[in-house]
């Protein structure tokens, strides 16, 4: 079963290495970011199977440079919920 999981931090920098942490604790994949007040905070959004997606939100939680300002793992989510995210990943601005 696809899932998402998501890790909002405060900055590009810390962003970047809780993505790092999370693709290297588990077989995730990055699918996008979201930047809001002019970068001050950043969401990360991976998708992958349930387990994985939890075992890389946890390991960002816990071994982040900042800890994060929230996250969640959305087992499952609904099809507007994927079509949100596809919209966000589409945005030429989310390119990294």
């Amino acid at each position: 079963m696809k899932s998402l999981g998501f890790v909002e931090v405060s900055g590009v920098v810390d962003a970047i290495d809780a993505l790092d942490l999370m693709l290297k604790a588990a077989n995730v994949r990055f699918v996008t970011w979201e930047r809001k007040f002019g970068g001050r905070l950043v969401t990360v959004i991976v998708e992958g199977e349930v387990s994985a997606v939890k075992a890389a939100v946890e390991t960002a939680v816990a071994s982040a440079l900042v800890p994060p300002v929230a996250h969640a793992v959305i087992a499952n989510p609904h099809e507007e919920v994927w079509r949100l995210v596809k919209k966000s990943a589409a945005r030429p601005q989310n390119t990294v």
